[in-house]
């Protein structure tokens, strides 16, 4: 019995053992929240590795959707949802809102934009790791930049919003960025204001307070102001593409105020001139703006004069 003893102690693992392959783990899955007890990425040379290994992530995607239509349309495809809703939040909580507390979820992830959805998720465990290692340099000023030029292509408030709040408030005081770099990120916070969160008086005041010096951000506000949608949709087609993807949250609501026009100063208008300035196809206004005008040949029929 000794002797089987001593033979049972020191048996090395059997065959099958051996043969198991390690996991393989995803290198951006595999950090976790700090919120949830990952201190890993208060590491300053760690938040390094990882900032290289996402921006590897994007490129890869970037480079695998081909095509810019294409990769366009995979930006536009990527549905993603927030248990945070920043916009309803108490004054108070949205202005100190700390970007490390807003979580992304993906609710719809096609194949071809996972890689996307995981680069999103990812920058917030970095952000995470930033804050709550008080980070305040170059490093720190690339990243936020970076999640607020991609989370505003992706049209995602509930990261942008308060990545550049955090990033002008918390960092430009302590470590400024460059002059470029400044109007950049004002300019976004000045037209998400205007345009989705439709507070113009605000907007005019952001621009105030952070001394934006911007011809086509002030000519945004004066469309807005004044409801012009035709000149608003030639900007639309001047700025660059995060900015437009900001001026769609306003698109809606001023062509709506573009219709009701049409609907008070014209009994008729030609088609064509209706869609070049609703820029719109009439199919599109009947189901998506609910027009209930008329169509005849080439001609709307808006009204139609009461016979006496």
């Amino acid at each position: 019995m000794r002797g089987r003893g001593g033979a049972r102690g020191s048996r090395t693992p059997s065959a099958p053992w051996s043969r198991l392959k390690p996991v393989e783990m995803d290198p951006l899955e595999a950090m976790g929240l700090l919120s949830k007890g990952d201190t890993r990425l208060l590491d300053f040379k760690t938040q390094e590795r990882y900032y290289t290994k996402i921006v590897e992530r994007y490129m890869n995607f970037c480079s695998d959707a081909g095509e810019r239509d294409e990769l366009l349309r995979r930006f536009a495809s990527l549905d993603l949802s927030s248990t945070s809703n920043e916009q309803n939040a108490p004054p108070e909580l949205a202005t100190t809102m700390d970007p490390s507390r807003v979580s992304i979820t993906p609710a719809t992830v096609p194949s071809n934009t996972k890689g996307l959805s995981d680069v999103l998720s990812a920058l917030r465990k970095l952000r995470e790791g930033i804050v709550a290692s008080k980070r305040v340099d170059d490093f720190a000023i690339q990243v936020y930049l970076f999640c607020i030029r991609l989370s505003v292509l992706v049209k995602h408030p509930e990261s942008y919003h308060p990545a550049i709040l955090h990033l002008l408030r918390r960092i430009q005081p302590l470590h400024s960025m460059t002059s470029v770099e400044m109007s950049e990120v004002a300019g976004y916070l000045v037209l998400d204001t205007a345009c989705r969160r439709n507070d113009l008086a605000e907007a005019f005041a952001l621009r105030h307070r952070y001394r934006l010096r911007d011809a086509k951000v002030d000519a945004i506000l004066d469309a807005l102001a004044h409801d012009n949608y035709v000149e608003f949709n030639r900007l639309k087609r001047r700025v660059d593409g995060h900015r437009a993807k900001l001026l769609e949250y306003a698109e809606e609501g001023v062509r709506t105020h573009l219709l009701k026009c049409f609907g008070r100063a014209y009994l008729g208008v030609d088609l064509d001139f209706l869609e070049r300035c609703a820029d719109s196809e009439w199919a599109s206004l009947q189901a998506e703006n609910g027009v209930g005008w008329q169509l005849d040949g080439e001609k709307v029929i808006i009204r139609r004069v009461k016979a006496r």
